[in-house]
């Protein structure tokens, strides 16, 4: 019989106490992972539908091959390796903030993700995603000025409810204009939230893309009972000044 509770790693970090922990759902009779950041939750096996649509619906929108790609916030791994999915991607860097989180991977703590951090076209990187776009590091530390096909994040709740003061101004016309040059011409940007469509954040997309659009992924959520909705943001054509 499976443990019922198994605290997988617990470390103090710069953003407050992470947690990863497996557990297991005998509703579903199954094992879920779940990641707390002090007492909030950030992620949980549970909602995976729409972390997997980001990648997914961003890489819909290139017609090409040889696609690289950034992925913003490496979490428990399901945008990372939905993007290593399609054949047409060459290149994947994950940034992510919190060695712990890419430890994780590292030590393959994630049954359902195995192998990602050991995939040859896979690079992570610990880095602060935002504070290293505002002061012109780009994506790429080896690479600054390198020019990726798509650039998919996942970090915040939303653009209005962030995980650290210092990143809401990545979601700024100003915080984009780094973004925007690190997009090849006819890249494209996507974005997770756990809100509805924010028509605000579309305007500040609308002012640094020619096509935007916030397309809502419904799942199922099986500690309600019922449909859950997160929002994907979609911005292409960059416009660069």
């Amino acid at each position: 019989m499976p443990l019922a509770f198994e605290q997988l790693s617990w470390d103090d970090t710069p953003m407050g106490v992470l947690g990863l922990r497996r557990r297991h759902d005998p509703s579903l009779g199954e094992d879920v992972y779940e990641v707390k950041l002090g007492d909030e939750f950030l992620m949980s096996s549970h909602f995976t539908v729409a972390e997997i649509a980001l990648a997914r619906l961003g890489l819909a929108e290139l017609d090409r091959a040889d696609i690289d790609v950034v992925v913003g916030g490496l979490g428990l791994g399901y945008t990372a390796q939905a993007v290593l999915e399609d054949p047409r991607v060459r290149s994947v860097v994950v940034v992510e903030a919190l060695g712990e989180v890419i430890a994780w991977h590292e030590q393959q703590l994630l049954p359902e993700v195995v192998g990602l951090a050991t995939d040859p076209r896979m690079r992570l990187v610990q880095a602060d995603l935002f504070g290293a776009l505002a002061v012109g590091e780009g994506f790429d530390p080896d690479q600054p000025a390198r020019r990726f096909d798509a650039v998919l994040i996942d970090i915040d709740h939303s653009p209005r409810h962030v995980l650290h003061p210092s990143h809401a101004a990545f979601y700024t016309p100003h915080g984009l204009e780094p973004l925007v040059r690190g997009l090849a011409p006819d890249g494209v940007f996507g974005l997770w939230s756990d809100d509805p469509p924010d028509q605000d954040y579309l305007d500040v997309l609308d002012g640094a893309f020619g096509r935007v659009r916030a397309e809502g992924v419904a799942f199922a959520n099986p500690l309600t009972k019922g449909t859950s909705t997160n929002t994907i943001y979609l911005a292409s054509e960059p416009r660069r000044r």
